[in-house]
C-alpha cells in the first residue's frame, strides 16, 4: 500500500542525534553525542524518598487526572521562584506546565505561526526545536551566531526582509550545540528590534541554572515590558529529564491558547512528575542542589577541553562555555566534517555533525558537537585521545 503523509510531516526527518543514540545503545562507542545529563547528577534518593512518600500519603493525587495548566502547588511555587528572577509579572503573565521544554516551544509556535510565517532562529540550533517549527510549514529562517550571541545586523537584515516575522526563537544561555551565550548588549538589542518589527521572542532556557563560570547574565523575558517574549524553562537538566516536566511563562492570552492547545494534545503532563518537581523544590535545598550540579559540569568540561587541547590538531578551534552542556569544535573550512565524524564513528567515539543543527539541510558548516556531560571522565580521557589522534592523521 502506498502510504501518503500530510504535508506537515511528509518532509521531516528523524533527529539525528536521536538515531545516533539508537545506533550506539549497548555498544562500547563513547557517547560524546548525546546530551544527556551526568548519571552522577541523579538525586535519586530524594525522588526515592519523596515518590515514596507520595505514593504512600496520596496516591489518587498521583494516579487521577489533573487540570491541563499543571498540578497547582508547583505551578504557585514556580511563579513564585520566576518572580524573583523578574521573569513573571503575576499582573500580566501565566504559567503553565508542559512534557518538557520541546512541548513549551512546539506548542509556542502552533499558537502563534500560521503556515508561511517566518520565525527567525539562530543557525545553528537545537534540533528539536527545528524540527517542531518545520511541522507546521513556517518559513525558517537561519541567522549566523557570533561569539557572544546572534549576530545582530544580520538579524535585523532578516527581519527587513521576512515583514511580518512573528517568532524569534533563542537559546541565549549556553546554546545548543554551540555551548555560547549571549551577551546583555544582545539580549537588549533583540528585544529593541522584536518591539521595533513587531515580532514575539521565544526564550529557551534549559541550561540558565548550569553556569558554572563568568558573571550571570538577566533574561531577554526579565526586560518583556509589552508582553513579547515567551519564556521556556524545564527540570529536564537540574533534576530529571525522564520526567518531562517543563513550564511557560507568556501573557496570559498566550497562556490560554496554549492550554487548549495542550489538552488536544495529551491532556495534561504527568502529574506523579509534576508533584515531585514540587516537593523536591520545596524540601531540598536548590542552592546546594545546583551547586552540586556546577561543580560536576565544570570538571567534566575543563575536562573536555584541557584533553581536546592536549591532542587534537590545533587547526580544530573550540568554544569556552561557561555553563551548559556542549562543546562546538570547528574543523578547518572546506574539510569534510560528516566524513571526519563517520571516522569517529568507526573509531568508536560518537559525535554529533554540525548539520544536524542547521536550518537547512544544505547549509554548510565544518563543525561538530561534542557532549561532556554523559561520558565518564575515563572516556572523555580516551574519546579525545582517539579524536586527537584522527585530526592529526587527517589536518597535520
Amino acid at each position: 500500500m502506498d502510504y501518503i503523509f500530510s504535508e506537515k510531516v511528509s518532509a521531516l526527518k528523524p533527529s539525528a542525534i536521536r538515531e545516533i543514540l539508537k545506533a550506539t545503545q549497548g555498544t562500547d562507542v563513547i557517547p560524546f553525542s548525546a546530551g544527556n545529563p551526568a548519571p552522577e547528577a541523579f538525586p535519586v534518593d530524594e525522588i526515592k524518598r519523596i515518590s515514596a512518600a507520595l505514593l504512600e500519603e496520596n496516591p489518587i493525587l498521583a494516579l487521577q487526572y489533573n487540570i491541563t495548566e499543571g498540578y497547582l502547588p508547583l505551578r504557585e511555587a514556580l511563579k513564585k521562584r520566576m518572580k524573583k528572577e523578574g521573569c513573571f509579572n503575576p499582573a500580566t503573565d501565566d504559567l503553565i506546565i508542559v512534557s518538557g521544554a520541546q512541548q513549551g516551544n512546539e506548542l509556542s509556535c502552533k499558537v502563534l505561526c500560521n503556515e508561511g510565517d517566518t520565525l527567525i532562529c539562530e543557525s545553528p540550533s537545537f534540533i528539536g526545536s527545528l524540527n517542531a517549527f518545520k511541522s507546521y510549514n513556517v518559513n525558517l529562517v537561519g541567522v549566523e551566531l557570533e561569539e557572544d550571541g546572534i549576530n545582530i545586523q544580520k538579524l535585523e537584515d532578516a527581519l527587513k526582509s521576512h515583514s511580518g516575522t512573528k517568532l524569534i526563537y533563542l537559546i541565549p544561555n549556553f546554546q545548543n550545540p554551540t555551548g555560547k551565550t549571549m551577551s546583555l548588549e544582545k539580549r537588549k538589542a533583540v528585544y529593541a528590534l522584536a518591539q521595533k518589527y513587531n515580532s514575539f521572542i521565544l526564550e529557551d532556557n534549559p541550561y540558565g541554572e548550569l553556569r558554572f563560570e563568568g558573571e550571570f547574565i538577566p533574561s531577554i523575558k526579565t526586560m518583556d515590558t509589552d508582553g513579547r517574549v515567551i519564556y521556556s524553562g524545564s527540570f529536564s537538566k537540574i533534576l530529571a529529564p525522564g520526567l518531562r516536566v517543563g513550564f511557560v511563562i507568556a501573557n496570559k492570552e498566550i497562556i490560554q491558547k496554549i492550554v487548549v492547545c495542550k489538552q488536544v494534545s495529551d491532556v495534561h503532563s504527568n502529574i506523579w512528575a509534576q508533584a515531585v518537581c514540587h516537593k523536591f523544590l520545596e524540601t531540598v535545598n536548590m542552592d546546594e542542589h545546583l551547586k552540586r550540579l556546577r561543580e560536576i559540569y565544570r570538571h567534566k568540561c575543563s575536562l573536555m577541553l584541557s584533553e581536546a587541547e592536549k591532542h587534537f590538531s590545533k587547526k580544530i578551534s573550540l568554544t569556552r562555555p561557561q555553563g551548559g552542556l556542549f562543546i562546538w569544535a570547528a574543523l578547518p573550512d572546506g574539510s569534510d566534517m560528516v566524513g571526519f565524524c563517520k571516522k569517529a564513528v568507526e573509531r568508536k567515539v560518537a559525535v554529533v555533525p554540525g548539520t544536524a543543527f542547521m536550518v537547512n539541510e544544505n547549509d554548510i558548516t565544518y563543525s561538530f558537537r561534542m557532549n561532556y556531560s554523559t561520558p565518564t571522565d575515563e572516556q572523555i580521557v580516551r574519546g579525545c585521545e582517539i579524536l586527537g589522534k584522527l585530526s592529526k592523521e587527517i589536518f597535520d
